[in-house]
């Protein structure tokens, strides 16, 4: 198998998708930030000085998701239908876990805008919350599912 986003010299290309059918896809992604019980209280309890951390970073996330584009080289710009971002407590991590999904009816995956509006969402928490708990780790960003396309649709195991 070769890599998409490099040609037979080596050099970086944007893939062409012009000849690829226009279809309906979806994917979704998830992420976790990991804190002190102490700012995980605060979150929970919505008592950071800096806002609603939650709902803050669902706005972020789907701005992150909405600039997928122009953020990583070789990503092509799309229009997108929807990117929902849902990011809640989690008391098992104690933490923030974070949830996107990305549609669009185009000729490439939307794979990038979910793992983005993850990734900002979670940096997101992580901004608002140093204050507390400079330690807080940003982990398990990954894919979840994708569908659409003419490759079959893809779920990650469950792990």
């Amino acid at each position: 198998m070769s890599l998409s986003h490099v040609d037979d010299t080596g050099r970086a290309r944007m893939v062409d998708v012009t000849d690829k059918p226009v279809t309906h896809r979806t994917a979704v992604a998830e992420g976790l930030v990991r804190m002190s019980e102490e700012a995980f209280a605060l979150v929970r309890e919505n008592a950071i000085s800096k806002g609603d951390v939650l709902r803050i970073a669902e706005v972020a996330g789907i701005l992150g998701g909405k600039r997928a584009g122009e953020l990583i080289p070789l990503c092509h710009p799309l229009l997108l239908d929807a990117v929902r971002v849902e990011c809640a407590t989690d008391a098992a991590l104690p933490g923030v876990r974070v949830t996107a999904r990305a549609v669009a009816t185009g000729r490439t995956g939307v794979e990038m805008e979910a793992l983005t509006a993850v990734s900002i969402a979670c940096l997101t928490v992580y901004d608002m919350v140093k204050a507390v708990d400079r330690g807080m780790v940003v982990e398990g960003i990954r894919l979840l599912e994708k569908t659409g396309g003419t490759r079959a649709d893809w779920r990650q195991d469950v792990r």
